[in-house]
């Protein structure tokens, strides 16, 4: 079984805060390195095309949404190209249904933003918080490598 201290974890040099990578809220943080990585701010050394995670604070998710949208459509194409990815967020679904954010996007929008990039392959998990958010990209991108390594373990 692949344990968790065998993975690098890499984070994109983009990446202004990185998150804390912690298999769970108590757990020891997952060992990492930056780089600049093809798409995504988070994926595993070795499995860079196999997994890429997006992650969003609710200011940032607002400009990808809004002002940066065109940029922000470029890098989901990129993502779709990945087998294992998402968007994870900052926030809740609640946060953006309300308009608790300081931005012109109208929540009826940004809500139909996030549907359609739902519907067009790219899972959007809305984390609720830096701290959740941080565990649920440890696991999604521990849980990717395990499979994947169960997967070659499988062939020999």
């Amino acid at each position: 079984m692949l344990k968790p201290e065998a993975l690098t974890i890499l984070i994109d040099t983009r990446e202004q805060k990185p998150a804390v990578l912690k298999l769970s809220n108590d757990g020891r943080e997952l060992s990492s390195r930056r780089c600049s990585l093809y798409s995504g701010d988070y994926s595993v050394k070795g499995l860079e095309r196999q997994v890429a995670i997006e992650r969003k604070s609710l200011p940032d998710l607002m400009g990808c949404i809004g002002r940066d949208r065109d940029r922000f459509e470029r890098e989901l194409v990129r993502l779709r190209g990945i087998p294992t990815r998402a968007i994870v967020v900052e926030a809740e679904w609640q946060d953006i249904e309300e308009g608790n954010y300081r931005s012109k996007v109208d929540p009826n929008a940004a809500i139909g933003s996030l549907m359609g990039w739902i519907a067009s392959g790219v899972p959007v998990v809305m984390a609720g918080n830096a701290e959740r958010a941080g565990v649920f990209i440890a696991r999604m991108l521990y849980i990717t490598a395990r499979r994947r390594y169960n997967e070659l373990k499988g062939l020999v």
